[in-house]
């Protein structure tokens, strides 16, 4: 029956059939049906613009008529179904009653089956037990025809051994195998057995050698009967070892053919031959194993290369030793790379052939004893790879220009070598990734710290030539040369850091793929080049760059560093050597020498402008007026190179420079040794009197005036030093309020003022 909504729908579908869709009456049947919306909709029509009234009236007349259409329909539907109600009712109560003749029906059919089952159990059990006894005696019956056949087999095989015919000596122990396979409860069942496996040896032992001449051979024919009649005696296994030892001994002989025919070449050659002719011989053997081993697959060809490749003799490392005896240590790297090389080539293209031959992705399990023999003979060396990196940088460095008697050549010389030794350092680089895959980073490391250091120590050379350059006087050609020096150890700074970052690069890419396990077995390197501990070293290396605190070229940059400031220092000393000179002579200076003490009387109430500052001051002033025009050309803002070198050597360059750059932030280095050296002079000074206290006051004040000049200031000390210079002796105490304590009782003593305190 239709429900309420069903009706609806369907008694609207029916007016708007017969009276027409003027409008949409379907709309009437929507559960979300909406009259605003309605009426809104359908007064926007034309029609209903062009006159409203009639418009409504029209509709609401329409309206009525499908009310009184609707109204029918459903009179008319109700007729319908009282009047088949009587008929539904008849046709229940029928099904009903069949239904409950169909139960007693099936109630009966299952009390019928369970008689049948209770009255026939012993008669199904005992046609069971008949029945097992008849195959206990059919299985009897075949036994002791089977045990007549053995014994007739038995007695009849030593005539077939006799007379050599090898198939037919097969076929009777096949059927000597079948009998014994049926006899396997009787009570001589082991004895048998045994019997039979002896007659299986001498049958193997009389087939084994023309079972190796087939298969040396290469002979199809014979070598799929032998693997048929070793088959069915379930010795394929055995047959299979023979073929080993076939294939691993012919291609051994190959092995030692190769070095007899080329004895004048080396193993070089040897190996480019050799590698050729197992490849070479891989695709042959497969195609042969695929005709003669259908059921089996090329796992034994895997087996053999392997124990090949280990057991030749002689060996592949006995022979790359043997050649690297004859050469130096510097070249043996370059030997032991290009071999590596080779070897690497040889595995891909066996991979290759590997998995073209399985037609599917190799499995690593079974790839890695091969994987492992071809890469075994390099091991040892990528163990010891830092001796023969280190060996050959050490040799590289011997071809630089070494350290000259002239000191701007030896600099010269220095700065032109720095991009070879870079160079030499990237190549170094790129031969750890080609000969040890990656594997030997910690090595490489270890060998850089070795060549960087001796790099090093021709700079501690130069700065050596320059310690024993060093004069008293003004030397700008020296100072040039501490600059050309500084820039050059700068631009190495620079280098060795770019370096060690695409160092970082190249070691954490190469770990990825050493820890990536999705590729070939023969590219795990991990498990093909490197011992235990040589893992953990690698381990331990990129551990090390999670750490904030240290870089791997950390000594190397912290010596570099440390050169720089070495070398800052005597930069220093050679601009203060003049200062030096001239401060020395404060002690001795005239205005407060004994003739002077005995004069003091006669100028002691003169002005303070009636004092020029003495001569030592003056050389002093002048010479640092005219050091920034030897500043600014090494020290402008565009020399990279130099400014890092200074950041290295001073943390005060790091800080920020000054508004006339690094040339200030010099000058005021040497400034503040001029004031300090000053002050020490002075204060040593023994006795002051009141002319020279003046006299010392205007040489503190003119050397204030000239680091004003240049942008400087007078040390906090050496102001004070010159206001307790110019106090009257009864003022002392009062005036001396807030300076500095030291010099406060050193200038008392020199003026000889008694303390009231």
């Amino acid at each position: 029956m239709t429900g309420p909504r069903e009706r609806r729908g369907l008694t609207f579908a029916f007016l708007t059939s017969k009276l027409g869709a003027f409008q949409d009456v379907s709309a009437f049947s929507e559960d979300n049906f909406d009259v605003k919306e309605w009426i809104n909709r359908t007064f926007k029509s034309a029609e209903a613009q062009e006159n409203k009234d009639a418009f409504v009236s029209s509709l609401v007349m329409k309206l009525q008529l499908y009310v009184q259409q609707v109204n029918g329909a459903l009179e008319e539907t109700s007729q319908s179904v009282l009047s088949s109600l009587p008929r539904i009712l008849r046709d229940t109560q029928l099904l009903q009653q069949e239904t409950l003749a169909l139960r007693e029906k099936m109630v009966a059919v299952k009390q019928e089956i369970a008689k049948v089952e209770k009255d026939t159990a012993s008669s199904m059990a005992m046609l069971e037990k008949i029945d097992r006894i008849k195959t206990e005696l059919q299985t009897a019956k075949q036994g002791l025809h089977e045990a007549d056949n053995w014994t007739v087999l038995a007695n009849d095989v030593e005539e077939v051994f006799e007379s050599g015919d090898i198939d037919a000596i097969s076929n009777k122990l096949f059927s000597m195998q079948k009998s014994l396979a049926m006899l396997a409860n009787v009570v001589d069942y082991e004895d048998k057995k045994l019997q039979l496996e002896g007659l299986k040896n001498r049958l193997e032992a009389m087939a084994s050698p023309r079972l190796v001449q087939a298969f040396t051979a290469a002979n199809l024919e014979q070598s799929k009967i032998y693997v048929d009649i070793f088959s069915k005696m379930e010795r394929l296994p055995q047959l299979l070892k023979y073929y080993h030892n076939c294939l691993k001994v012919s291609l051994g002989q190959e092995w030692r053919r190769t070095i007899e025919l080329a004895q004048d070449e080396n193993v070089t050659y040897w190996l480019h031959t050799y590698y050729d002719k197992l490849l070479s011989s891989w695709h042959e053997q497969v195609k042969w194993c695929h005709q003669v081993f259908p059921n089996t697959s090329i796992d034994i060809l895997i087996e053999v290369y392997a124990d090949l490749l280990r057991s030749l003799d002689p060996g592949i490392p006995e022979c790359i030793e043997a050649v690297l005896k004859q050469h130096s240590n510097a070249v043996q790297l370059s030997i032991l790379l290009e071999l590596k090389q080779m070897t690497r080539h040889f595995a891909v293209n066996l991979n290759g052939a590997i998995e073209t031959s399985l037609r599917v992705k190799s499995q690593n399990e079974k790839l890695l004893p091969l994987a492992q023999a071809i890469y075994a003979p390099y091991a040892p060396y990528v163990a010891k790879y830092s001796t023969f990196e280190t060996a050959q940088l050490e040799q590289q460095l011997q071809f630089l220009d070494r350290s000259h008697d002239d000191l701007s050549d030896t600099i010269n010389s220095l700065s032109l070598s720095i991009s070879r030794v870079m160079g030499y350092a990237n190549e170094a680089n790129k031969r750890c990734k080609l000969f040890t895959e990656g594997c030997g980073y910690p090595g490489l490391l270890h060998s850089l710290n070795i060549y960087f250091n001796k790099y090093l120590e021709k700079y501690q050379q130069g700065l050596r030539q320059l310690e024993r350059r060093k004069v008293k006087h003004e030397d700008w050609n020296l100072f040039q040369m501490c600059l050309t020096l500084m820039q050059n150890i700068g631009d190495l700074l620079h280098q060795v850091q770019q370096f060690e970052k695409s160092l970082v690069i190249d070691i954490t890419e190469a770990n990825n793929k050493l820890q990536s396990t999705n590729g070939s077995v023969f590219c795990h390197y991990k498990k093909l080049l490197l011992s235990a501990s040589g893992c953990a070293d690698l381990e331990n290396l990129i551990a090390s760059f999670q750490r904030e605190d240290k870089t791997i070229l950390d000594s190397i940059i912290k010596s570099i560093q440390k050169l720089c400031s070495d070398l800052h220092h005597t930069t220093y000393e050679v601009i203060f050597a003049p200062i030096f000179s001239q401060l020395l002579l404060v002690q001795k200076a005239p205005a407060w020498s004994l003739e002077a003490n005995k004069m003091s009387n006669l100028s002691s109430d003169l002005p303070d402008y009636s004092f020029a500052p003495q001569e030592y001051i003056t050389q002093v002033g002048q010479y640092l007026m005219t050091l920034p025009q030897h500043l600014e050309p090494f020290l402008l803002r565009d020399n990279p190179s130099l400014t890092q070198a200074l950041k290295a050597a001073d943390p005060q360059y790091a800080q920020g420079s000054t508004e006339s750059g690094f040339t200030g932030i010099l000058l005021d280095i040497v400034a503040r040794g001029t004031c300090q050296m000053f002050q020490d002079q002075t204060l040593s000074i023994c006795q002051l009197n009141s002319v020279a206290c003046k006299q010392l006051a205007t040489d503190i004040d003119y050397l204030g005036n000239v680091l004003e000049e240049l942008g400087l200031s007078l040390s906090e000390n050496l102001q004070h030093m010159s206001l307790l210079l110019r106090l009257l002796p009864e003022d002392y105490q009062n005036g001396s309020s807030g300076c500095n304590a030291r010099v406060v009782a050193a200038v008392r003593q020199m003026r000889n003022i008694t303390s009231s305190g």
